[in-house]
């Protein structure tokens, strides 16, 4: 009997124990660290200071906010893009499988690579995209040098780099729906628009919680195209917390930079966990 009970937990014990050592143990020592200041040897207690420093001041409570901005914006965009796109690709067009390549190729496209050629696009100067609307008469825009568009370029980048990713969960998903769902609708006299309101959205409630929960956490720690295009700038208009906390381990405040990574943790454990609970909350139709 004994050796019954205990020939499950063979199999169990591998997962905790690598649990345990590469995520429950570094998470505990960072929060240890995010109290302290430490130079790698030394480590001095300075208790919520850190912290205050986040919130007071100015250049890092921006950050904060800039990462919030940033997760909300590009996961509303995938989520909204991606529908829309998996519906038109789950219709009745004869290229549709081509389509699917081309949509979902830039999520093959390392992030540093896009930003560093997307960084080329924009240029004010000698930009592909500048130079095209010179066209028609538009004067050259810096996209990432303004700090009013900055952000902006930036997270329409990151929307189609990461678009890909959102319409093959929602074609996953669309393509589960049982067709005689639709072919009740068209005896009825249902248009088009009406079926997807009515059928397509209520029954991909699964993949757009996935796709929601899934953007919203890769805003929330996004970093590399973010660093590879504008490097934070100009000023702080585009720094996250995952950039700002890069550049605080480079200047050597390691105590301030571990406070930022447990505030990116407690962000998303604050804000991820309850969105996708209340994207389950109900039945199909709520």
């Amino acid at each position: 009997m004994n050796k019954k009970k205990i020939y499950p937990l063979a199999f169990v014990w591998p997962a905790v124990i690598i649990f345990v050592v590469l995520f429950a143990v570094p998470t505990v020592i960072s929060f240890y660290f995010s109290f302290t200041i430490w130079d790698l040897k030394n480590t001095v207690w300075c208790g919520f200071d850190n912290y205050v420093m986040f919130v007071k001041d100015a250049a890092l409570s921006a950050s904060v906010l800039n990462t919030v901005i940033y997760a909300i914006f590009t996961c509303g965009l995938k989520v909204a893009l991606g529908f829309l796109i998996a519906v038109f690709l789950t219709s009745n067009i004869r290229t549709k499988s081509f389509i699917r390549s081309v949509v979902f190729f830039p999520t093959l496209i390392s992030s540093v690579a896009v930003g560093i050629m997307f960084k080329a696009i924009l240029h004010p100067t000698k930009g592909i995209l500048n130079t095209f609307l010179s066209l028609f008469g538009i004067g050259n825009i810096d996209w990432l040098g303004n700090v009013k568009l900055a952000l902006g370029s930036v997270i329409a980048v990151d929307v189609w780099k990461g678009l890909g990713i959102a319409v093959v969960i929602f074609i996953a998903g669309i393509q589960s729906i049982d067709r005689s769902y639709y072919e009740s609708a068209q005896i009825d006299g249902a248009s088009a628009f009406s079926q997807v309101r009515y059928i397509t959205l209520p029954l991909c409630k699964a993949a757009r919680n996935s796709v929601v929960t899934l953007a919203f956490i890769e805003g929330i720690r996004s970093f590399e195209l973010i660093w590879a295009m504008t490097k934070g700038g100009p000023g702080f208009t585009t720094d996250v917390l995952a950039s700002t906390i890069y550049k605080q381990y480079a200047s050597g405040y390691y105590g301030l930079s571990t406070a930022g990574n447990v505030l990116m943790l407690l962000m998303v454990v604050c804000l991820a966990f309850p969105l996708q609970k209340l994207l389950n909350r109900g039945g199909v139709y709520e």
